[in-house]
């Protein structure tokens, strides 16, 4: 048990030193380690919401839109699918009352619609569901309904989509490490130190960012417009920088799918706009439309909302465009943001928010670093009466415990709250766990009679065995929290779980390690412990 070979020894003071190395930078401001040389690794503890102070909103999706979008969808699916060969001959599609329905004409064509049907319907999960449920009614006419648990699973795919759509934007803002989570079925929390003012992150998270480009129906005049007369094919949106509304065509030319990137820029005029590039197929697809259309006005639509209406003066061929609406700096940036993370699959609402003072947050950290100095004084002090120098061997397996917590926190990016900073507390206090243990049963082998060397290794290897037991059920119970635990409870559980492994390390490997060297070195024949 006493018995480390040279390369032990070094590779554990190497990686020790390494570690406190790496809990450096936790000690210093964010300002501070920016003007360090960008070649040195400066990985740090983030502070949480309730430490930094910043901005809590709670978003709910609404997932009605959800069950809507998946009639039209399927709608478009049926039309385009019986047009293909062999064709089926169907009449108008109709969505109602929350189901798709359509009347074969030929009664010998409704099994060849029912197979070109089937594909269009996928399995649910293992249960063996389908998320459509298709049934003919009358011999002819045919009814989609969706299952509830088809509508469960886009549900929840919708808000997953919507969180990764949420978090890419609040990222692009450039604040400083968000926490975007789900919560319950359809709501969404966001929590972002360090801003003060949601106002425009509210703005950005509500926005869409549904994206298309439709031609102009110049056919279609003002006072048309007015009283309602507005053909079959053509709709009417709103035109605010224009003060109006607008008659465009419903067919689709380019949707926001087909976006490559979307950054804020300046016209010619030195006014705010925002410049987009399209993929391959969006490229193509627009270098055809307005050679197609040269000389025709086509709109620029956002969330249902003409941005402008330009007139194609020549074809486009190199896939980029921009988007011009008097429009400040601020908003266009928040444009190009909404735009390039991508479309919300579902509407948010902000439901509940609240702003944490950065005040309140730095009485936190004071209160809490009290804490752990009081933590440290008393074990330390404990320590080194009960057990002397075995107490000082203790203490600075703890010191280089809390280390190794800063260490590989700053490491993984993790994120530092206030539950975070009690995981801490207790965690200093059960460092010393292990020690007692170790110290108790040393001095319990002495009593039986056992030589200073034999004690140390009886204490040593019997009490581990205890030690890794008891912290397994500790991780065990960490590994629960933290897996089905949210926001300060999983931030608590990261703390323990670092702490109990960094703590087993140094309680039993680096203590072994410092009364090898001292045993070695002194060959003492009796201890004071």
């Amino acid at each position: 048990m006493l018995d480390f070979p040279r390369w032990k020894r070094l590779s554990i003071f190497i990686g020790l030193a390494i570690m406190v190395v790496l809990a450096i930078p936790s000690f210093f401001s964010k300002d501070q380690r920016d003007q360090w040389p960008s070649w040195i690794p400066h990985p740090a503890i983030n502070l949480g919401l309730d430490l930094a102070g910043g901005s809590y909103l709670l978003l709910e999706g609404d997932t009605s839109g959800v069950a809507q979008a998946r009639l039209e969808a399927m709608k478009e699916q049926v039309r385009n699918d019986m047009r293909r060969a062999p064709r089926v001959d169907i009449g108008d599609i109709s969505v109602q009352d929350g189901k798709v329905t359509f009347m074969v004409r030929d009664p010998s064509q409704v099994d060849a619609a029912r197979e070109k049907l089937l594909p269009l319907t996928n399995g649910v999960g293992t249960t063996g569901q389908r998320d459509w449920d298709i049934a003919v009614v009358d011999s002819t006419k045919f009814v989609l309904t969706p299952s509830s648990a088809g509508m469960s699973q886009k549900v929840e795919e919708a808000m997953n989509d919507a969180r990764e759509v949420v978090d890419r934007r609040i990222n692009a803002l450039g604040t400083l490490e968000p926490t975007v989570i789900r919560e319950g079925a359809n709501r969404i929390v966001v929590q972002v130190p360090g801003l003060q003012d949601p106002t425009a992150l509210k703005k950005l998270l509500g926005r869409t960012a549904k994206l298309e480009f439709k031609l102009v129906d110049t056919s279609v005049s003002p006072e048309m417009i007015g009283a309602g007369q507005v053909p079959p094919g053509s709709q009417v949106l709103n035109y605010p920088s224009a003060g109006g509304q607008i008659a465009v065509f419903r067919s689709v030319l380019i949707d926001g799918n087909m976006l490559l990137d979307a950054t804020q820029s300046f016209d010619q005029q030195g006014r705010p706009d925002v410049a987009i590039s399209l993929d391959g197929t969006g490229s193509k697809r627009f270098a055809k439309v307005t050679q197609e259309n040269t000389g025709k006005p086509f709109a620029i639509i956002v969330d249902n909302e003409v941005i402008s209406a330009p007139n194609i003066n020549e074809p486009i061929l190199g896939g980029s465009a921009t988007i011009s609406g008097g429009f400040t700096v601020e908003s266009a940036n928040q444009l190009a943001i909404a735009l390039r993370s991508g479309k919300l699959p579902i509407n948010l609402k902000v439901v509940s928010e609240n702003t944490v003072s950065p005040e309140l947050g730095a009485d936190s950290i004071k209160a809490g670093v009290t804490a752990s100095i009081i933590a440290i004084v008393a074990v330390i002090t404990f320590m080194i009466l009960t057990y002397g120098r075995f107490g000082i061997y203790a203490t600075l397996a703890v010191t280089l415990n809390v280390l190794i917590i800063l260490a590989v926190m700053g490491l993984l990016n993790a994120t530092l709250t206030l539950p975070g900073i009690a995981g801490f507390v207790l965690t200093i206090g059960t460092a010393v766990d292990a020690n007692v243990l170790i110290n108790e049963r040393i001095r319990e082998e002495r009593r039986r009679g056992r030589n200073v060397t034999q004690a140390i290794e009886f204490g040593y290897k019997e009490a581990s065995r205890t030690i890794f037991e008891a912290n397994v059920t500790h991780a065990i119970a960490g590994l629960i929290m933290l897996i089905l635990g949210s926001g300060p409870i999983r931030g608590f559980a990261i703390v323990l779980l670092i702490g109990i492994v960094s703590s087993v390390f140094t309680a039993v490997v680096f203590t072994r390690l410092l009364v090898s060297i001292w045993a070695r070195k002194n060959r003492p024949t009796d201890i004071n412990i």
